[in-house]
């Protein structure tokens, strides 16, 4: 296995998250809005349909794991699903905003099927993604610099498809809008599919033997990992926040700021810095270790949006520069939680001799799926006690009580959860001395 990977195969890989930024990001941000705002689904059964087909991967995701890693496949043991499953997906995703739109039972059924399709097959693709970097290079500090190209990239796939997918769908109008964002996402996401599946055909791959038993137990020996346990909390906790902060964007844009339009500012905002900040997290974690700077990137992530309930109340104009804060604290909080997942699943092939890449990187999106699904679940449970009406077409009156939630739900609420997060960040154990102690006991 190569220590340091040339820049086309960092390229390579971070071209994936073209596919995974656009597809965890969107339905997100315009999903609930799609369900509460076009189809005149009630907030709380919205919450609801969002979140059911993203819970099946909590069941999907470690069985997608083990495949992968069972996989013999001559083009690699991960590869070859990121093209099968990623074209999948973006045929699914097209089919999702394509559906009827009355009655609504009909409507609201075609939603939960398409997006468990959608669901079913991002399974299959981020599982082996995500699990790729622990057997492309077994060196710590390449990790980190591979999760700097990925989050960099990432960056940038939810700008785009989330800055745009709001405007696609306001300049359409409310028959053709969702279709068009539909129809784009999922062409970002054949674009994300064939860039990592191209762009990492050249790199070399350590196989690290396969692990033998069966799912259940290795998801027993994965659940004894101490230090995976204490990160994958930290990190649902934290995906809880963001989810519910993406859903509430075009909420605190239409009803609390006064423009739709709003919603692709806040989210340049939110997304934006990450581009610039992203290679100056690799630097600090370079300097000071990725542990302290993730830690570092939870303060800014969670400050800053008790910052933004402030400026709410305080001073509208000021709300971009809180959601930019906000947007700094994330870069960091998706870098460095993936660099040190990729050590902890290669340090215990190395020690054990068994591949169980898959399972700990299909129980870690699983985490992660499901609390980017309860964000948007727990926004609208939050809408649903501030009495929020929902309509068919957007512009119902509302209660001083759901303008309250709608700003409580994208601020105190992530602020809270990601407070809770840092009681597990500070525990983490593992570090570059532990990783490089045991590549020296297995040569």
């Amino acid at each position: 296995m190569a220590g340091t990977l040339t820049p086309a195969a960092r390229r390579g890989y971070g071209l994936g998250s073209v596919a995974t930024g656009s597809f965890a990001t969107v339905p997100g941000l315009l999903l609930l809005p799609y369900l509460t705002d076009r189809l005149g689904v009630a907030a709380g059964l919205a919450g609801v349909i969002v979140l059911l087909p993203k819970a099946w991967d909590v069941l999907l995701n470690p069985v997608a794991g083990q495949i992968s890693d069972r996989s013999t496949n001559p083009a690699g043991r991960r590869r070859p699903f990121l093209l099968r499953a990623g074209l999948s997906l973006a045929v699914a995703f097209v089919l999702l905003f394509w559906g009827p739109t009355s009655p609504q039972g009909l409507a609201a059924g075609w939603v939960v099927v398409l997006f468990l399709a959608c669901a079913s097959a991002y399974a299959f693709f981020q599982v082996p993604y995500v699990a790729m970097p622990a057997e492309m290079t077994d060196d710590y500090g390449e990790r980190t610099r591979l999760m700097t190209w990925r989050v960099t990239i990432l960056a940038l796939a939810i700008l785009v498809s989330g800055g745009l997918s709001p405007m696609i769908r306001n300049q359409l109008g409310p028959v053709w809008g969702y279709r068009g964002v539909g129809l784009f996402v999922s062409l970002l996401i054949v674009v994300g599919t064939l860039g990592a599946w191209r762009g990492t055909r050249h790199t070399p791959m350590d196989s690290y033997g396969t692990a033998g038993t069966s799912l259940r137990e290795q998801l027993r020996i994965v659940a004894r990992a101490r230090d995976f346990r204490i990160l994958l909390t930290a990190f649902i906790i934290q995906a809880l926040a963001t989810g519910a902060m993406l859903a509430g964007v075009d909420y605190v844009a239409r009803e609390l700021l006064g423009s739709s339009g709003m919603s692709t500012v806040l989210f340049v905002c939110f997304v934006g810095p990450a581009l610039l900040v992203t290679p100056l997290w690799q630097r600090y974690a370079e300097a000071h270790d990725k542990r302290v700077g993730f830690l570092v990137a939870s303060v800014l992530l969670g400050g800053g949006a008790l910052a933004t309930l402030g400026a709410l109340h305080l001073a509208t104009g000021l709300v971009p520069v809180t959601v930019a804060v906000i947007g700094i604290g994330y870069a960091g909080c998706q870098m460095f939680p993936l660099s040190m997942l990729a050590d902890i699943a290669a340090v215990d092939a190395i020690r054990t001799g068994s591949n169980r890449i898959g399972v700990y990187t299909g129980v870690w999106t699983a985490g992660e799926t499901l609390g980017l699904a309860f964000g948007p679940f727990a926004y609208a449970a939050v809408l649903a006690l501030g009495g929020y009406v929902s309509s068919t077409t957007g512009d119902a009156a509302q209660p001083d009580s759901a303008l309250t939630a709608i700003g409580w739900g994208f601020t105190v609420v992530p602020a809270v959860l990601v407070a809770l997060s840092l009681f597990f960040v500070t525990r983490y154990g593992l570090d570059e001395a532990e990783v490089r102690r045991a590549r020296e006991v297995a040569a």
